[in-house]
């Protein structure tokens, strides 16, 4: 029998222990300020019927959806004269899909559970997701969002919370390199009216979401081929690259393209009343594409890494809609596990202790003392300190090599003498300084550090 090449599926990765426990550290960070904010979390499966998933992420979206095939033989009970064409097929074939987002999930449980929520409901959820997407530095197949969502209320002092909770994770990564920019959809629909192209706004965002990716050039080429009006989209590029304040970009929509609008206004009102200074950017060019958000987008960068949105979301007016629940207003931002990780990475910005594993590792001369360090090791972790033993008698130079190998903190040696007197050399593997202390003046200087 041949041999198979271990290797994982396109687009998905294996992670060690350094690697998860960046991870963790990550996600730890991220969960820590969600609860402080007074989020509570929720899981839900990794799939989803199809009719949940289908027709909430656009076209493109559809397209990258992971079907699962139903079990048994599913092309049984299909008609002869359909099995030929996959698109009739597709019922009989798949039913349910891997979740391509947490949002959606989390509107379906909102209508499933709507008796049992206290409104508003403030969520987050740390899972993974999965897309068919051509894999490429920073995306991947299978990847983590870490989601806090608030639904049922549609104060915009919800925006401003998350904006200042998306600040304070930054913060505590000590990531400082980074751009928030915020839109709305309001303002979006407004330009592509003006452009012509009133009825095909998600098409007008999906165009102008590609512009610090393309050129302003083929962009209004895209535009153009979809309808839109050659002397309004000119006048519009002009506008989105201008350099205006916040108060002349909201008089020129109110004057030019007719809008008003109190949102945007309030987010920033609010924003000043708190007294914290953030980096957020308004940015007019921004155009989130998912056909759910229906009022203010966010979308965060870093600006010193090459890297797309480590962090997004919006408000949704009605996505409990499509489920049987009209009228509940909800927003909510996603944070990017993966791309935060290789940013943080790229950065060296990984705290170093993160990589080490247990804060003392016993080592040992012979079977006798190996019998003697069991119990002492069994006592170190009934005090709450990470600490392991090597599970064999061999070389003590060898278990020395181990614990280097494992970053362990500090070792603790039981030989012949250190069995009589119940005094042990503790060694700091870091600065390399050791010295003889009892079990209790151990668990002293570790709990003290």
């Amino acid at each position: 029998m041949s041999s198979i090449k271990p290797a994982t599926p396109k687009g998905t990765r294996d992670f060690g222990p350094e690697q998860s426990a960046r991870r963790a550290y990550i996600i730890d960070t991220i969960k820590g300020i969600f609860k402080k904010y007074g989020f509570q979390q929720l899981e839900t499966p990794a799939m989803e019927n199809l009719s949940t998933l289908t027709g909430k992420y656009g076209d493109e979206g559809d397209q990258l959806l992971f079907k699962i095939l139903n079990s048994g033989d599913f092309l049984a009970k299909a008609p002869e004269d359909q099995k030929t064409t996959s698109g009739q097929l597709l019922p009989h074939i798949s039913e349910k899909g891997l979740r391509y987002d947490l949002t959606v999930p989390f509107a379906r449980y909102v209508v499933s559970h709507q008796h049992e929520i206290t409104f508003p409901f403030k969520r987050f959820q740390i899972q993974p997701v999965w897309r068919a997407d051509r894999p490429q530095k920073g995306r991947y197949r299978e990847f983590y969002q870490c989601d806090a969502d608030i639904i049922g209320t549609q104060s915009i002092w919800n925006e401003v919370e998350l904006s200042f909770l998306i600040h304070d994770v930054f913060a505590f990564l000590k990531l400082t390199d980074f751009s928030l920019k915020v839109n709305h959809r309001a303002i979006l629909n407004a330009l592509a009216a003006y452009c012509g192209l009133a009825g095909k706004e998600i098409a007008f965002c999906v165009e102008l979401d590609k512009l610090d990716k393309t050129s302003e050039e083929q962009v209004t080429e895209a535009l153009l081929k979809i309808g839109g009006k050659t002397q309004a989209i000119e006048e519009t590029m002009r506008f989105l690259k201008a350099s205006l304040s916040l108060e002349e970009k909201l008089e020129r929509l109110e004057t030019v393209y007719g809008l008003s609008n109190q949102d945007m206004r309030s987010y920033f009102d609010l924003l000043v009343q708190t007294g914290r200074k953030l980096n957020v950017d308004f940015d007019l060019s921004l155009a989130r594409g998912l056909t759910y958000y229906t009022g203010m987008v966010f979308e965060v960068k870093p600006t010193s890494v090459q890297m797309g949105s480590i962090c997004g979301g919006g408000r949704y007016d009605n996505l409990t809609g499509v489920f049987g629940l009209p009228g509940v207003s909800g927003v909510g931002i996603s944070f990017g596990l993966d791309r935060m990780y290789d940013v943080l990475d790229e950065l060296q910005l990984f705290p170093a202790e993160l990589t080490q594993s247990v804060d003392v590792l016993i080592v040992h001369f012979d079977e006798m003392c190996f019998k003697h360090g069991v119990g002492l090791v069994d006592n170190l972790r009934a005090e709450g300190i990470a600490a392991d033993i090597f599970p064999e008698s061999v070389k003590i130079q060898k278990q020395f090599n181990y614990a280097n190998k494992i970053n362990a903190r500090h070792t603790l040696v039981i030989g012949s003498d250190e069995m009589k007197t119940k005094t042990y050399n503790f060694k700091n593997m870091k600065t390399g300084n050791q010295e003889l202390h009892s079990l209790d003046e151990i668990l002293k200087l570790l709990r003290t550090k």
